[in-house]
């Protein structure tokens, strides 16, 4: 019965086994911080158009603001 032999070493096995290579669930981790540093790149480049645009808005015009 060889097959008892190996019960209780799992961990070991797997850790020399799947050392090097990357978790489901760190990779999931990975996936979701990329993914919010994009919309947060993408929210910031918005809010800087937005700004401008008011400041050109705001800058627009009266001669009493130049």
């Amino acid at each position: 019965m060889a097959f008892f032999g190996l019960v209780g070493n799992d961990q070991k096995m797997a850790s020399t086994t799947y050392s090097e290579r990357e978790s489901a669930s760190e990779r999931a981790a990975r996936k979701r911080r990329q993914s919010h540093h994009r919309n947060a790149a993408a929210a910031d480049r918005q809010g800087q158009a937005w700004e401008d645009a008011e400041r050109a808005r705001q800058n627009r015009g009266s001669w009493w603001r130049r």
